[in-house]
């Protein structure tokens, strides 16, 4: 019994150690996405990946035909979103977006709905049923994002005494 049990076990370790090996990078690029942090220095989307990729080795032997890689990016999507929607709930909420980012400017709830939608190809209705939000909500804010992106709001050009003064 315990010769079953071992082997089990190590086709599970064998069977996560693959998933993680093909999906750790491109589930690492959308935590930094989310998290707006540049690629090179990003420890909140580090954490986001760990904590995401230890849900799914949890929970590996249950999912029963699912695809891990959905389930590892919904916990990825949900745990971003509790930790910021509960501003002082972890050490995922502590700091701000890198200001070099282009995602910056937009709110986290933009950018996690973005990379869902455009980076990771979510459709409406699951995105909207993965954050709890009518798929109208999730259509309207993946559009206003969009256009955050492409067209940024111009930056606000100096004024002394109520005089412009011309950028340098």
């Amino acid at each position: 019994m315990r010769d079953r049990q071992a082997f089990q076990d190590a086709r599970r370790a064998r069977e996560f150690e693959a998933f993680v090996a093909g999906a750790a990078g491109r589930l690492l690029h959308a935590a930094t996405l989310l998290t707006a942090e540049a690629p090179d220095a990003n420890p909140r989307a580090r954490r986001l990946l760990a904590l995401a990729l230890a849900h799914t080795y949890a929970s590996w032997d249950r999912l029963r035909g699912e695809d891990p890689y959905d389930r590892a990016r919904q916990h990825l999507a949900l745990r971003f979103a509790n930790s910021v929607w509960h501003r002082y709930a972890g050490p995922l909420s502590r700091t701000r977006p890198h200001p070099d980012s282009a995602l910056a400017a937009l709110t986290a709830q933009e950018r996690l709905i973005l990379v869902l939608r455009l980076y990771e190809g979510v459709a409406e209705e699951q995105t909207a049923a993965l954050l709890g939000l009518p798929t109208e909500r999730v259509h309207a804010i993946c559009d206003r994002a969009t256009a955050t992106l492409l067209h940024p709001p111009a930056k606000a050009v100096p004024t002394v005494m109520g005089a412009k003064v011309a950028p340098s």
